[in-house]
């Protein structure tokens, strides 16, 4: 019974995990959907991509962890 409960406890933490992820994801919108408004605002500074990708990664990065962490307390014993 103890262990069926630190392995429910396991798949939770897991699930809760999920939300991280969905976070990253607006992220990654958010970051997008600015630069394109500012694009079109000032077309003359839609050259500049290397800061949209720099944003994308950091936001990105926050859903690998995420992921990371959702892995560890699945499988790790």
């Amino acid at each position: 019974m103890e262990g069926e409960l630190a392995q429910m406890g396991q798949f939770i933490g897991a699930g809760l995990t999920a939300f991280g992820m969905g976070g990253a994801a607006i992220g990654v919108g958010n970051v997008a959907g600015n630069y394109l408004a500012g694009a079109l605002r000032n077309p003359s500074a839609a050259g500049q991509t290397a800061t949209l990708f720099i944003g994308i990664a950091f936001a990105e990065a926050l859903g690998i962890f995420s992921f990371l962490v959702a892995l560890l307390l699945m499988f790790a014993v």
